[in-house]
């Protein structure tokens, strides 16, 4: 008798942590749509408030989404009144982007419901466990450091 389906594939590590990887990114998702909010647009948003004031090439280059893409989450954001584009104070041929106070405030409850949809993601691993994963995630995913 020959194994069950794709037995193979779904015993690799690289099979599991992606289906790990696609259920966590889920749960984030559909919690942060809650608040109304994007995937990209929270990692945005999330950078523009570390980073601020921003130059948008640097925000491109720190979030790795290309410039194109990059003005249409940071239309969709200033749109909302979340961020405001303005000349940038070292080059005014830049935009620096920084949050508005809706912006932050925003930010604060997205964060929140994506530590609960980790918090989900990782229920069943008890606190030691968590600690021991996490260690393990940050060492193979080249986070280090």
């Amino acid at each position: 008798m020959s194994e069950a389906p794709l037995a193979a594939i779904r015993s690799l590590p690289s099979w599991l942590l992606g289906r790990a990887a696609a259920r966590g990114r889920a749960l984030v998702a559909e919690a942060l749509a809650v608040e109304g909010l994007k995937m990209w647009h929270h990692v945005v948003l999330s950078a523009v408030r570390d980073l601020a004031p921003v130059a948008q090439a640097d925000l491109g280059r720190s979030v790795g989404l290309d410039p194109k893409d990059l003005v249409g989450v940071l239309n969709d954001l200033q749109s909302a009144g979340l961020v405001v584009r303005e000349p940038d104070s070292k080059d005014r041929r830049k935009n620096a982007v920084s949050p508005t106070e809706e912006g932050a405030r925003l930010l604060k409850r997205c964060e929140k419901a994506a530590r609960a949809a980790n918090n989900e993601l990782l229920a069943p691993l008890s606190a030691a466990e968590r600690e021991r994963f996490m260690g393990l995630l940050i060492r193979i995913s080249g986070t280090e450091g």
